[in-house]
């Protein structure tokens, strides 16, 4: 009898299984996902009325007939694209997506992509305050006509910073709207902040709906980055503003007479590019001049770059786009957003910073950074136990790291921890500790961090230090059963040297994806950053600081990439008529390469010099690029030339010549001669014998200066090879003259590694600085 039942039993599971098994594959088969699909929208037929009732059409066609997808009403199509994108986005089966994929005047299909956010000195140490350049903020170049499109969590309409007593009226140009919803009212917008939406389907279809209890569904930033990054571009001089004290001061954008329009997609859960690309189109159309996008995913190819397409298509409308480089440095070729009409935007530091100082009870004193302002204080007269839970072995220990559940509060308790970075944010890492009852945490860099400081606003009392005193501190804790320690907190300290210094975080170069591109574009501040913030959060940014601040200090490319957003709208200003690449030129032949110290700029990882795939052309200088002299300026074809050098098949051109049916006409003999204002140049080897032949690029300068200038060209020795200029002189007799030369690189020497040099045209008022990168590479397998 037993085995009858078992016998049953086994039938029944197997059938179980079976029935799940298939259950699961229909399922999976009618799963659906949020697609962008980019029209060919000239290839619309004339029977329809409208783009949208053929695009509705197209999609329609592609939608699967079967009995279940029959009893599917949901509403597939979630955005209709019409500016810097043309197409909608849908949710669909992955064998819709094929089906649509090969229907006539579809381009192509982008699976819906996550991104993340890259998370009152700087004005001064940039030269840009008033009272030591008054020209510069004549009422003529105030930026009031200029708009700056913020691409991220939203805005706390509420902050001085978006203040708009004494600016003028609305442009007329303006188009966009100001959105309602959740605790954001029409009122909410004004003179300063002309305009902000909301885009959400894309993320609501991929994580779930919005909780409206955790996040507002509007405008209105629940987060804070947002906020941070609008204030940083254009915000209204606030006076007194610091964090708890610390960077006390007036703040101010960088330009600010800009407008604000903030175009809100991201939420809790991250960023969905079907909603980025629908806040690209929709600034376009609305009039934005600047675009400011500190966020970023992955690298892929140009035209499988969703947002990249989409920069594409603001660049051909005259908008200037900045993006972030992203926060994964210092490893190597670790940069996003790194197509050439994109300008990508590293970090670096300024000369002020926030001292605290770890006193040891070996007498020793250890100087790291903190921006802690609370309750609980150290005594200075007093030393307090010391406790590290890891190692001197190189295996990775989670309660070394401090992080959530790790920590036993028996041997922690009543001590002050020392936590490496790495896995959690650093400020996670304090509210760990003090959970466990830890008196306070000293937080020690790793080699991937090295002697980069970045304070934070953490909730008990904490210090960062470096590596090289981590690991001395770790040695003091491990070999002394009785170590003690206690902080000291300074606050702020200006005049700090050298800087700028190249942010260990910020994301590095090569450009993988074209060699002969350099990137970063160049650095500008990015490390302890004060500007706004929303009130509707703490500044360590956790759910259980109840801290309430106007203002936060923040470190990251997203806040280096709104300080050159708001300096090109200060160029736009100036020079209306400039393109968006001859505001690039601009910063970037401007840029200077020397710190306060007169040395060539450091890597913070290293505390070696960086090169310019740390630093790309150089650290941001405003001053001189509102008269740069000289520009290379770029067309949106001369963009799509560079693409046609790239070995893309006409269907993957067709990405971005659809819109003004572009096509190749060859004017490029290759990737290296795109009039970019930085050249890199590859010498390639045919086979392991043969000797590389030598490189000839081209570039064209733009006069914007004087119209009688005459200019010479300085160029740098390589060790690896000759370069030779023709003509060395460039004689301009009127305004907007444009002049050619060439540059021949002979290799002389094979060099183990790039070669970093720079080309310099000079007019005895102007440097139009052009930096160099040599590469040797193997022959092909």
């Amino acid at each position: 009898m037993a085995n009858i039942l078992m016998g049953n039993m086994g039938c029944f599971l197997t059938t179980y299984l079976v029935f799940c098994i298939m259950l699961f594959s229909a399922n999976a088969q009618f799963a659906k996902k949020t697609y962008l699909i980019q029209m060919d929208k000239s290839a619309m037929p004339k029977t329809f009325p409208n783009h949208l009732e053929w695009y509705s059409s197209k999609v329609k066609s592609a939608l699967s007939t079967s009995p279940e997808a029959d009893m599917d009403n949901e509403e597939r199509i979630m955005y209709t694209y019409q500016n810097a994108f043309h197409g909608v986005a849908a949710k669909l089966t992955e064998e819709e997506a094929e089906r649509l994929e090969a229907e006539e005047g579809v381009v192509a299909i982008f699976p819906d992509t996550k991104y993340k956010l890259h998370t009152t000195r700087s004005p001064t140490f940039l030269g840009l305050e008033p009272a030591k350049s008054t020209n510069i903020w004549s009422e003529k170049l105030a930026g009031y006509d200029v708009i700056v499109g913020v691409l991220d969590t939203g805005i706390w309409p509420e902050s001085e910073s978006f203040n708009d007593v004494g600016m003028r009226p609305v442009p007329a140009h303006w188009q966009g709207a100001c959105e309602i919803g959740t605790g954001f009212t029409k009122s909410h917008c004004n003179k300063k902040v002309v305009g902000a939406r909301v885009f959400y389907h894309g993320y609501e279809a991929a994580i779930g709906r919005i909780n409206e209890q955790k996040e507002y569904k509007s405008p209105r930033d629940q987060d804070g980055h947002g906020t941070h990054t609008a204030a940083t571009v254009g915000g209204s001089h606030v006076l007194g503003a610091n964090l708890l004290g610390y960077a006390n001061g007036t703040a101010r954008g960088m330009t600010p007479g800009a407008r604000i329009a903030a175009y809100k997609v991201c939420w809790i859960g991250g960023c969905f590019s079907s909603d980025i690309v629908s806040a690209i189109d929709k600034a376009v159309a609305d009039g934005v001049n600047v675009l400011s996008i500190s966020l970023g995913g992955g690298v892929s190819s140009y035209y499988r770059d969703s947002l990249s397409v989409a920069a594409f298509g603001a660049m051909e409308r005259g908008v200037f786009v900045s993006c972030s480089a992203g926060n994964a440095g210092p490893d190597p070729a670790s940069l996003t957003n790194v197509s050439p009409w994109i300008t990508t935007v590293g970090a670096s530091t300024m000369d002020r910073d926030f001292p605290a100082d770890v006193k040891l009870g070996n007498g020793k004193t250890l100087t790291g950074v903190s921006l802690y302002k609370g309750q609980s204080v150290l005594s200075i007269k007093k030393q307090y136990p010391l406790v590290y839970l890891g190692s001197n072995s190189s295996r990775v220990d989670p309660r070394s790291m401090c992080l959530e559940g790790t920590l036993d509060p028996k041997v922690v308790s009543g001590k002050i921890v020392i936590c490496d970075r790495g896995l959690s944010p650093r400020v996670k890492k304090g509210h760990v500790v003090r959970t466990a009852g830890g008196l306070g945490m000293i937080l020690t860099n790793t080699e991937a961090n090295g002697e980069e400081l970045v304070a934070d606003c953490h909730l008990l009392p904490a210090v960062a230090i470096g590596e090289k005193e981590g690991k001395e501190l770790k040695n003091y804790v491990l070999s002394s059963k009785s170590a003690t320690a206690t902080l000291s907190f300074k606050g702020t300290r200006l005049g700090i040297k050298p800087s700028p210094v190249v942010a260990a975080f910020s994301s590095r170069g090569p450009n993988f994806l074209t060699l002969e591109i350099l990137k970063p574009d160049l650095v500008a501040p990015g490390v302890n950053i004060l500007a706004a913030w929303s009130e509707a959060i703490g500044p360590s940014g956790l759910k259980i600081d109840n801290r309430k601040v106007k203002f936060n200090i923040l470190s990251g490319t997203s806040m280096s990439c709104p300080h050159v957003s708001g300096i090109a709208a200060m160029l736009k200003a100036r020079h209306p008529e400039w393109s968006p690449a001859a505001i690039k030129s601009a910063l970037m032949t401007t840029a200077y390469v020397l710190d306060n110290t007169k040395k060539t700029l450091r890597d913070a990882s290293t505390a070696k010099p960086s090169s310019p795939y740390d630093h790309g052309a150089g650290h941001i200088n405003p001053i001189r690029a509102l008269d740069p002299g000289l520009v290379y300026d770029i067309e949106p074809q001369d963009y799509f030339e560079f693409l046609c050098t790239q070995k893309l098949t006409p269907t993957q051109l067709g990405v971005f010549a659809k819109y003004l049916n572009r096509s190749c006409r060859h004017s490029l003999a290759g990737p290296g001669d795109l009039n970019y204002p930085a050249i890199s140049s590859v010498f390639t080897k045919k086979s392991p014998t043969s000797f590389s032949s030598p490189v000839i690029v081209h570039r064209t300068v733009t006069n914007v200066g004087p119209p009688d200038s005459k200019y010479h060209v300085m160029v740098s020795p390589f060790k690896g090879a000759s370069v030779k200029v023709e003509p060395e002189t460039l004689s301009f007799t009127r305004k907007n003259q444009k002049l050619s030369y060439k540059i021949t690189f002979t290799p002389r020497i094979q060099q183990t590694g790039p070669e970093f040099g720079s080309l310099e045209w000079k007019d005895g008022v102007h440097i139009v600085r052009s930096p160099i990168v040599l590469t040797w590479l193997p022959p092909p397998m």
